[in-house]
């Protein structure tokens, strides 16, 4: 374990947690689990202020890191009055178990409810039951999703940002399209391609053309796709291609209604707590991929229109920080229920 902290700065816990024999959703059992996570802050007496951020395909544990604006002192996630737990996904790299090109077999197909079920045991672990709020975009708002219907009577108000119930056809052909850049490319060449296709699915036409039209760099290239080889390249020196491959299978078997009786009867008991966010314009996930759950179960619907398309949960931090901080000042408007810990 590694921790920091300053009298003007919250403390930040760095640690791992291991567990044995966890069982899968697909009927595996995997004989040793280890999950890295990072708190930043401190939990109170009460235990009642965790917030708990799920990250997105490539994110890490250092969830004030990449999203600046919406966690830090100030900000809507505040680390000086909230404890910020980010956990490396299951299949991850970031410290959490997961299949990596010199260990392909260290874990069997994962899914969503997978990821979702180990948090509730990070959470169990730090003996916190409900946190303040549980939020995520993109494939961390799908976690978040199967954390809000596995355990609804562990949640006391939930976002999730621009993510379907159900992985959706488009969802399942850009996943399509950058797996087959790793099988072709391999593990550097096939992991770059990936990234660049994926960083298309993240923007908007509109987006590229006014950052960077026809320009080009001192070299004579088009600007823009000196953009999308650099982004390519800054993850092949920071992910593994096998996990990449592993998160993306799970992404593509995400279906919160399955064996529950449908999406509309997975979330209701957890509707009045939860609020979903759709980006018009959204080239991955649609937001009438984010509408239609929201309708389907009575949840709450917010509009996040942005020229950014899916990265506007990253990128348009002011209005996300508006949405968090109405959900978590929600949550806490809410009388504090002692059936909280019941199961229902």
């Amino acid at each position: 374990m590694t921790a920091r902290s300053s009298a003007h700065t919250p403390q930040v816990v760095d640690d791992s947690i291991e567990w044995q024999d966890i069982a899968l959703d697909g009927g595996d059992i995997v004989p040793h689990v280890r999950v890295r996570y990072q708190l930043e802050g401190t939990i109170n007496a009460a235990r009642d202020n965790v917030v708990l951020v799920v990250h997105a395909l490539t994110g890490t544990v250092q969830a004030s890191t990449w999203w600046k604006g919406v966690i830090g002192e100030g900000a809507a996630i505040d680390p000086t009055k909230h404890a910020v737990l980010c956990a490396n996904l299951l299949g991850g790299c970031d410290g959490t178990t997961g299949p990596r090109l010199d260990a392909p077999d260290a874990l069997p197909p994962i899914t969503t409810r997978d990821q979702a079920a180990l948090l509730a045991r990070l959470l169990d672990a730090l003996d916190v039951q409900a946190p303040l709020l549980v939020c995520g975009g993109s494939l961390g708002g799908m976690v978040t999703l199967e954390f809000a219907a596995s355990f609804p009577h562990r949640v006391r108000s939930a976002v999730c940002l621009a993510a379907p119930a159900v992985q959706t056809a488009q969802g399942l052909a850009w996943n399509a399209l950058m797996r087959r850049a790793l099988e072709l490319g391999g593990a550097r060449e096939g992991l770059a391609l990936a990234r660049m296709i994926g960083m298309l699915s993240y923007r908007t036409p509109e987006a590229l053309e006014r950052r960077f039209g026809r320009t080009k760099d001192e070299r004579g290239a088009f600007q823009v796709n000196a953009w999308l080889e650099a982004h390519g390249d800054r993850l092949v020196e920071r992910f593994d291609a096998a996990s990449y491959s592993a998160l993306l299978d799970a992404m593509d078997a995400h279906d919160v209604g399955r064996g529950r009786g449908g999406v509309a009867a997975a979330l209701a008991p957890v509707a009045d707590r939860l609020i979903g966010v759709g980006i018009p314009g959204d080239q991955l996930y649609p937001d009438h991929a984010v509408r239609e759950w929201a309708d389907a179960c009575a949840a709450r619907y917010l509009d996040l229109p942005s020229v950014h398309g899916h990265d506007a949960f990253l990128l348009e931090v002011e209005r996300v920080a508006r949405i968090i901080h109405g959900a978590l000042t929600g949550a806490r408007a809410r009388a504090h229920d002692l059936a909280w810990g019941a199961q229902p």
